[in-house]
């Protein structure tokens, strides 16, 4: 099987191809389904947020990202990245626990890759080699969160964006600010602006109560987005977070606002994608308009500040990548050794029991030192190659060679439970007994040797 992750980020794609890729919620479903249903593909998660849009799929081969990519649109083509296996599985636990995100340290985006694997798990996409990976990697974005400082200072878009604001607009005690959304994107601005003093915060919503609720939390007003045209006209800031699929703020709007407000400069912040703010009102006098890009851009001086911690959290997430990969080695090679010891127990136990028939005047004792004289020879015999096995752990030839040798069966498929939506850390496979552990070192296994052979040499 092979790990595929197909698709882009704000690292590689400006806006306004993200926003031509980004998949609503309510097509989400739909378009697991058909990632699916492509030939080759056994499991499939789709993450789409304003700053990626990428897919975790489990396939026969490298084959099936060649279908996934074109499944994008010829937009996403120069622009897409496709990884394997453990390239992709690094990039799956880095994302979780914000190392790829714009501000690292942010805390959204783990939720985000959460309920991206519900999703994929109601659709009947997702499958246990993705089940398995989510939750090592929501175990390593935990241990960053709790083990380094990687959250301090500006961890979120809102956040960065407030800090713009001060930036170009001064002290903000004096600044009326309208919040157009008011879902966790204008939540966090708003906590942020009301720390920073704004003077007053107007919040919009197409859900009346909604708003209300927020209005309430932040100590703000809530009012109605058929005011939009007066509250331009009102606001030194506006930011913008609202789901609609179409500008929100246009040119055309912001210039009759302009006017009259006597061009009196306004500061735009567009948290969305696909954008709520025509870009060209940025051409306007005195108009600020800010996207996602711009605020990358302004993240990136966040992240300067944090260079240490970074360091930090990326050495936890390649322990824990190790720790699952040995996982995965491991759980390679317990099938062979599985089937190897069943086969040789199989042939040991027939053999004891046809000696046992033709021994006559056997006591109990006596058969049962047969029995474990043949479970003793398994062991010595198998000591060695167990060892070897788990030494390759799946990563070498060596268990193709035996199961071909000794003619061993493939397993069937084993059903794995799937740890979803709040996925925890994968626990340990139960490898088979190690063989330099089992019976042979038995005193009575040994003395059953003793026991039986003088019985033997009279046959």
């Amino acid at each position: 099987m092979t790990l595929i992750c197909v698709g882009l980020s704000h690292k590689h794609a400006p806006i306004a191809v993200r926003e031509q890729l980004a998949v609503p919620a309510e097509q989400l479903g739909h378009r697991l389904q058909e990632l699916r249903a492509l030939a080759g593909v056994k499991e499939a998660m789709l993450v789409s947020t304003c700053n990626r849009l990428e897919i975790f799929a489990v396939a026969d081969g490298r084959q099936p990202s060649e279908e996934i990519l074109a499944s994008l649109g010829a937009v996403a083509a120069p622009h897409a990245v496709c990884r394997f296996d453990v390239d992709a599985l690094r990039h799956l636990f880095r994302v979780a626990a914000s190392l790829d995100s714009m501000v690292v340290g942010e805390a959204q985006i783990l939720g985000q890759v959460k309920e991206a694997a519900a999703q994929a798990q109601q659709a009947g996409a997702m499958g246990p080699e993705l089940s398995r990976a989510l939750a090592r990697a929501t175990a390593a974005a935990r241990r960053v969160r709790t083990e380094t400082e990687i959250a301090r200072g500006a961890v979120s878009v809102s956040s960065v964006a407030v800090q713009l604001a001060h930036k170009l607009l001064g002290n903000l005690a004096k600044k009326s600010v309208l919040l157009l959304g008011a879902g966790e994107m204008a939540q966090l601005a708003a906590r942020e602006l009301r720390s920073a003093g704004a003077r007053e915060l107007l919040v919009a919503n197409r859900s009346s109560q909604r708003a209300e609720e927020l209005a309430r939390e932040v100590g703000g007003v809530p009012v109605s987005l058929e005011e939009l045209p007066a509250l331009l006209e009102r606001a030194d800031v506006a930011i913008c977070s609202t789901g609609a699929s179409r500008f929100v703020v246009t040119r055309e709007a912001m210039s009759r606002a302009l006017r009259a407000r006597r061009y009196r400069p306004i500061f735009l912040v567009d948290l969305t994608l696909p954008r709520n703010v025509e870009p060209s009102a940025n051409q306007l006098e005195n108009v600020y308009v800010y996207d996602l890009d711009d605020l990358e851009r302004a993240a990136a001086q966040n992240r300067d500040l944090r260079s240490g911690q970074v360091g930090k959290a990326e050495e936890i997430v390649e322990q824990e990548l190790q720790v699952f990969l040995a996982q995965v080695r491991e759980r390679a090679a317990v099938p062979v050794l599985a089937r190897l010891r069943a086969h040789a127990e199989a042939v040991a136990r027939a053999e004891a029991e046809k000696t046992l028939t033709q021994l006559r005047g056997l006591d109990e004792k006596q058969q049962k030192s047969v029995r474990a004289m043949a479970t003793a020879i398994v062991n010595k015999l198998l000591h060695a190659p167990t060892r070897k096995l788990r030494e390759e752990a799946g990563e070498g030839a060596l268990g193709d060679a035996a199961a071909a040798l000794f003619e061993l069966d493939s397993p069937g498929p084993q059903p794995v439970p799937i740890p979803l939506p709040d996925p925890q850390p994968d626990p340990a496979p139960n490898p088979e007994p190690d063989p330099a552990q089992a019976p042979e070192t038995d005193g009575a296994a040994q003395s059953s040797e003793r026991a039986v052979l003088p019985l033997l040499r009279r046959r």
